[in-house]
């Protein structure tokens, strides 16, 4: 049918940004890491897709079936959906429901990428594997339905006036903010690599093996980026052609916007432009653009562009050197604090009276729920399966302790051993 047509098109898309996501992760990784690094996020995506289907399409729940709900002053909230485990809930019959449950799929998917950049580089792929079955089967379908499945972040425009409820086209808040906020935790449980801080706690600059990989990767994310923000605005917000191609024009614009404002950043601070925060200010800004991209106009969509290229700079900084997490690839930075920024300038481009205040309430829920619940379970999972590969197997890279084989074996991988001799 016509109708299926093009949402199908805009779904089968998102995968290109699960490879830029693996690639920029990649990149940014040192060469003894680089199979480990491409191979968790496969493991990840499948892990999530299983969990998703076994678990979380049940919390997540079908669009226009009954879901659980409470009562508050006479006033049904939304908590959980009425699904059935593996998916059962979704028949043949309704192409919408199927529709949903492929984007779905794919965007736990994603989701599920980004703690693995957070833990790179020291997270043991077995432990990798049980932690993003957790986020896929319980964490991510309650965000999930809280904002896209009818929930009470989405009730609160109907409940309480509050603007068009909790507004989220393309995930910036199910998506990016859930998936960094897992990645925080996770760079906190896991502690520093070896050799990052200084006994002062100084923190010493490992550079990404590759800069060509991850500038790929990135203009891969892009097209991602483009169906993830469409196909989430036609099947949650029934976007219209216009909608659709505001839709597209605005990622671009917002993209390109916080590249270059990453670029002028860096250059301006340091002397010379860098290549991996110019595209860590790419992405930042798909992120940030992802809640409202529908919905603003292009001047608006190029200021949220130009504030996150600036502001993933400083905060991936503040990360490091204020806060001591060792994140490698800057993904606490660029989706965490990507999606808080574009979540709450959806509340101040998005008409609606009481829509920042919608927005707000919804980072506030996905903050106070997410990170304590994931790092609850997870501190409980490393006492069981330890999360952290021991010193000498990091020493030696995660390709050949784990993997035994390292991703480019006719090439030194340990140049810095040499050097210091």
């Amino acid at each position: 049918m016509p109708e299926i047509a093009l949402p199908l098109f805009l779904c089968l898309l998102i995968p290109l940004a699960l490879v830029g996501m693996a690639l920029i992760n990649t990149g940014l990784n040192r060469s003894r890491n680089a199979a480990h690094s491409v191979l968790s996020s496969l493991c990840a995506a499948s892990v999530a897709v299983l969990a998703f289907v076994i678990v979380g399409s049940a919390i997540s729940g079908v669009a226009g079936e009954p879901a659980h709900t409470i009562s508050i002053a006479g006033r049904a909230w939304g908590w959980a959906g009425g699904g059935a485990l593996f998916a059962r809930s979704f028949h043949v019959t309704d192409w919408h429901g199927l529709l949903a449950l492929i984007f779905q799929l794919f965007a736990v998917s994603l989701a599920a990428q980004i703690p693995v950049a957070g833990g790179a580089e020291r997270w043991r792929l077995t432990a990798t594997c049980l932690s993003t079955g957790f986020l896929a089967a319980l964490v991510f379908p309650f965000v999930d339905f809280w904002i896209w499945g009818g929930g009470f972040l989405s009730q609160l425009g109907s409940n309480y006036g509050l603007g068009n409820g909790f507004v989220d086209a393309g995930g910036a808040g199910v998506i990016q903010l859930t998936g960094g906020l897992t990645a925080l935790v996770m760079a906190w449980l896991l502690g520093a690599r070896q050799g990052k801080f200084t006994g002062e706690g100084v923190p010493l600059a490992m550079p990404g093996h590759n800069a060509m990989i991850v500038l790929v990767g990135s203009l891969l994310a892009l097209v991602g980026w483009m169906g993830l923000i469409g196909a989430g605005a036609v099947l949650f917000y029934n976007a219209g052609p216009g909608m659709l191609l505001m839709a597209v024009i605005n990622t671009l614009v917002a993209a390109s916007g916080g590249a270059l404002s990453a670029l002028l950043t860096t250059r301006t601070r340091f002397g010379k432009p860098d290549a991996s925060l110019t595209a860590n200010g790419w992405v930042c800004a798909l992120v940030a653009v992802s809640a409202s991209a529908p919905f603003v106009k292009i001047p608006e969509a190029l200021l949220i562009g130009l504030v996150a290229g600036v502001v993933v700079v400083f905060a991936i900084e503040v990360v490091e050197l204020r806060m001591q997490v060792d994140d490698p690839a800057g993904a606490i930075s660029v989706h965490a604090v990507g999606g808080v920024w574009g979540l709450l300038a959806a509340g101040m481009f998005v008409s609606g009276q009481g829509q920042f205040l919608a927005q707000l309430i919804g980072v506030g829920t996905v903050i106070g729920f997410v990170v304590p619940l994931a790092y609850v379970v997870n501190y409980g999972m490393n006492r069981v399966v330890p999360h952290r590969v021991d010193p000498a197997g990091e020493r030696q890279g995660l390709d050949l302790h784990e993997l035994g084989a390292g991703a480019y074996p006719e090439f030194v991988t340990h140049r810095e051993d040499f050097l210091r001799r």
